[in-house]
């Protein structure tokens, strides 16, 4: 029976794994449970976690470096309960003959609809009327924004922008979508230049792939071409922004706010000093946190597991033709 490692916290497996998957898995092999209380972020740590095991099931807030692999000469598997496998050495895994896997994204629709709820809350000052009433202040009425009629920039066109275009364009807003990588093909939208749908947005939603060449690709220069009064969205990852130069842009007024589920704090997390802003609204990375997708994932391995046990490749593989430790 295979020896599986699931590194989750108590928090993270009842958040992003669940009773149903759990019990799935426990099908397929012999699964020990993070017992230490904390995060398996350094290699010792999750070294001695795993000891003999054939698969570690890793959540996101793990990494798996090379020490891992040499340590671990019985591992044959890292299968990761997410898309992003940014934080595992897929090189040294691969040195090393050990199979690499992620998840498909099951949290589309989740992160489209933080999406929609974003854009409503800032044009209509949802959060800022909540927090005064609870404050014990009667806040004054102000006029809001209609998403109808309004432009909305979508900068990234992969599954997530792709989701969102059409339910903005049904709302009655016009779409503008930036991406160099991917062809709109819909009529209803309109592919442009970056600098062109910073400039007639009302609504700028950033979700862009994260690379070294985005890396802060929304800094100073891309903030100054934004319309002023727009408000900027971000549900991708904080390191696509310039957080000074969003801090700089809001300061003086030439942003009317920002939402943000992502940032440059742990675990991709919103900068406490950004989040608490009264022109920010912010969610603790919870675009993707719903019952719905995080089973869609954990189930993912599940099903990569199965396969392993029974001696095939399982979807999701990365390294397929590098993992040789599959064949001892």
């Amino acid at each position: 029976m295979m020896r599986i490692l699931l590194t989750h916290t108590p928090h993270m497996l009842a958040n992003y794994y669940g009773d149903r998957a759990l019990a799935e898995l426990r099908r397929h092999g012999d699964v020990r449970l993070n017992t230490s209380g904390r995060v398996l972020d350094d290699p010792a740590a999750l070294i001695a976690a795993a000891g003999d095991a054939d698969i570690i099931v890793a959540d996101r807030t793990v990494p798996v470096a090379e020490p891992v692999f040499a340590a671990l000469p019985g591992l044959k598997a890292v299968c990761r309960v997410a898309v992003d496998i940014s934080t595992i050495d897929v090189a040294a895994a691969s040195r090393h003959g050990v199979l690499v896997t992620r998840a498909t994204p099951g949290f589309v629709a989740a992160v489209t609809e933080l999406a929609v709820g974003f854009m409503v809350d800032l044009a209509r000052g949802v959060s800022r009327s909540v927090v005064d009433y609870r404050a014990g202040i009667t806040p004054s009425p102000r006029p809001g924004r209609q998403l109808a009629g309004a432009t909305v920039g979508i900068i990234g066109y992969g599954m997530i922008g792709r989701n969102l275009a059409p339910i903005a364009a049904a709302l009655g807003m016009r779409v503008l979508v930036a991406d160099p990588d991917a062809k709109v093909e819909d009529a209803a939208l309109r592919q442009v230049p970056l600098a062109t749908l910073l400039g007639e947005a009302d609504f700028v939603v950033c979700l862009a792939l994260a690379t070294p060449e985005t890396e802060n690709l929304m800094d100073a220069a891309a903030f100054a071409c934004m319309r002023r009064g727009a408000f900027f969205i971000n549900l991708s990852r904080g390191g696509l922004v310039d957080e000074t130069a969003l801090r700089q842009a809001l300061d003086t007024g030439h942003l009317a706010g920002a939402a943000m589920d992502v940032g440059r704090a742990p675990d991709q997390q919103p900068t406490p000093a950004l989040a608490g802003r009264p022109d920010v609204i912010a969610t603790p990375h919870i675009g993707g946190l719903t019952p719905e997708a995080a089973e869609h994932q954990a189930f993912d391995t599940v099903r990569q597991v199965e396969e392993l046990a029974q001696g095939r490749m399982p979807p999701g593989a990365v390294n397929a033709e590098r993992a040789t430790r599959l064949r001892t």
